[in-house]
């Protein structure tokens, strides 16, 4: 049996939570985790690291023999909170406006993918909730629950310029908005895993819910299954 196709053990399930940036994927999917009792896998956060690893060492997302000798020995862990990359704990250093802008051009090549596909396999024997572009799509295929979460651009570009203002940041709502439309064409449209809704998933936009209503929503899907696979 197949990485992808083992997603559960008994009374677990696998929970897919795909969509466009800016959805408020991370926030949910982190908070239903929680909320149903399985392990939040945040894959978002591991292309941030490889690129960040990468732009560092000064690696352009065409290069892929590169990416590829780079990757060989770069090591990812999960740590309380956050996440560590070749050791350097690197949670706080992914979640720039640089960091937004370079992600896809990364995520979309073949080498980054295959680096972390098994990895993002390995953590789903005991059932999980995890987010991205391709969860439901490549990733977890036969997950139980798959969720396909949109919100208008609009919406999405005022969710990240609050984001930007509550930290202390300087924002510009336009430029913001202009970056969101932009990496939404880029991602639905890139030859390498492009962003879609899985087949047979639920697509829930969040365009007029708040993330505590978005949460309820979803664990309570969740938690439906669940209760099948017990009986």
């Amino acid at each position: 049996m197949s990485g992808h196709e083992a997603i559960l053990e008994k009374n677990n399930i696998g929970v897919a939570i795909d969509g466009p940036a800016g959805a408020g994927k991370s926030t949910v999917a982190r908070a239903v985790a929680e909320r149903i009792g399985l392990p939040y896998l945040d894959t978002g956060a591991l292309y941030r690291a490889i690129a960040w690893k990468l732009d560092r060492e000064g690696i352009a997302p065409e290069d892929g023999e590169r990416i590829s000798q780079a990757l060989a020995s770069f090591r990812l862990e999960f740590i309380p909170g956050g996440l560590m990359a070749d050791g350097t704990d690197v949670t706080a250093a992914i979640r720039t406006p640089e960091i937004d802008r370079i992600v896809s051009a990364y995520a979309a090549r073949p080498e980054v993918r295959g680096a972390l596909i098994e990895l993002q396999r390995a953590q789903a024997k005991n059932g999980l909730v995890a987010d991205g572009r391709d969860m439901g799509t490549g990733v977890f295929p036969e997950a139980e629950l798959k969720i396909f979460l949109t919100a208008s651009a609009e919406e999405r570009a005022r969710r990240r310029y609050k984001e930007r203002l509550d930290r202390g940041e300087a924002a510009d709502y336009d430029e913001i908005l202009k970056q969101v439309v932009e990496r939404d064409n880029y991602d639905m449209t890139r030859e390498i895993a492009p962003l879609r809704p899985a087949p047979g998933c639920i697509i829930l936009d969040s365009s007029y819910m708040d993330a505590a209503q978005v949460t309820d929503a979803i664990s309570s899907l969740a938690s439906r299954f669940m209760e099948q696979e017990r009986r």
